[in-house]
């Protein structure tokens, strides 16, 4: 079995993609429906805003590619539908923590 080697941009698409269907957004950006700035559980006053994290075209792609996201609706365009985790995307998460 040959070991799948992913970059730490990949990866940490796949945790995002693994957390949620990922949504195309503006600027070749894909990430959470819906996706607003979140603050810290632990931030009493809510001073510090979390960023929305987000993952490029290119490295969607990369991952497509490597069979591990899926878009959703097969016959629409792949750059225009929301994609997921499929199960060889969980399984390399799994097996690389």
């Amino acid at each position: 079995m040959t070991t799948l080697t992913l970059t730490p941009t990949q990866i940490r698409g796949l945790k995002l993609a693994k957390d949620g269907n990922l949504f195309p957004q503006e600027a070749k950006k894909w990430t959470h429906e819906n996706a607003t700035i979140t603050y810290a559980k632990t931030d009493r006053f809510k001073e510090r805003p979390q960023k929305i994290k987000f993952v490029t075209t290119t490295t969607l792609d990369e991952l497509r590619g490597m069979g591990l996201l899926r878009a959703i609706e097969a016959d629409s365009a792949p750059l225009e539908t929301p994609h997921e985790i499929t199960m060889a995307g969980k399984i390399w998460l799994l097996q690389n923590k």
